[in-house]
């Protein structure tokens, strides 16, 4: 059962999706056993070839706060994200993507802790999960206060734990970018506030073999930094090669700082 219903104000839940038949009933499942009712669920498919749309307007027949995009092209997760974004009602914008869970109080305690300490972005803790849905024992978490200049010594937060007031930070559009158009957001939002990070679990995030981030390698990874930096950001050539050095730099100090063991 929901409890506080219209406490904080309407709370729109990004969902892109692309070929999640496995996982999207689950992970809209996560949101709709939140104790906090009051959201809406955009769920952008781009041009699933599976029944990933099928599931989802099953489910949203029989739930009005869901509601079904399909893009008409394979557009990419950045374009799915800009258009929810677009139709997005509520005062809060989170995210979840279509393989990851919530758990049950994700969204009443973290508009609780927003509320408290008057911010208006934050980030959650969040564990890994095989496709099975198993615990890998990895939690991740980060720095208590990430600034503009944090933000861009790497992505600290991960996707699943965000959000942020639409009504201070407007209506965000990002690069069209095939890897990291998250951290380009979270740079855009950045820019007019702080990232406050409540440390707690709240998230799981699935590792999955056929994900666009897994098997990139370190020669994928220093290219698709670059991108961001390069095209998402219009930075020049030797100043996106600086801003990629010290990602990798930070990224390995988080491996090391913020990534431990499950309790």
């Amino acid at each position: 059962m929901s409890e506080g219903v219209n406490a904080f104000g309407l709370v729109s839940i990004v969902m892109p999706s692309y070929n999640s038949e496995r996982f999207i009933a689950e992970s809209i499942k996560s949101v709709q056993l939140q104790t906090y009712g009051d959201w809406e669920l955009l769920v952008v498919d781009d041009y699933s070839k599976d029944g990933t749309v099928a599931i989802a307007e099953a489910i949203a027949k029989d739930d009005p706060r869901i509601h079904v995009f399909s893009n008409e092209l394979n557009s990419g997760a950045a374009c799915s994200r800009n258009r929810a974004l677009r139709e997005a009602k509520g005062d809060w914008i989170a995210f979840l993507d279509s393989d990851d869970l919530w758990k049950p109080e994700k969204l009443k305690k973290q508009l609780a802790f927003m509320s408290k300490n008057g911010c208006s972005f934050s980030y959650t803790e969040y564990e890994t999960i095989d496709e099975g849905g198993r615990s890998l024992g990895r939690r991740y978490s980060g720095p208590k206060r990430i600034t503009r200049a944090g933000m861009r010594r790497f992505c600290w937060p991960g996707c699943l734990t965000v959000m942020y007031d639409r009504r201070k930070i407007g209506v965000v559009q990002i690069a069209d970018l095939k890897k990291h158009n998250d951290y380009a957001m979270w740079l855009k939002v950045s820019a007019n506030a702080d990232c406050l990070l409540l440390p707690e679990v709240l998230g799981r995030y699935r590792v999955r073999t056929s994900s666009v981030s897994h098997g990139v390698g370190f020669r994928g990874q220093v290219a698709h930094l670059y991108v961001l930096w390069h095209e998402g950001e219009g930075m020049c050539a030797s100043l996106a090669c600086w801003r990629t050095f010290i990602n990798l730099v930070f990224g390995a100090y988080k491996k090391m700082k913020y990534v431990n063991n499950c309790d």
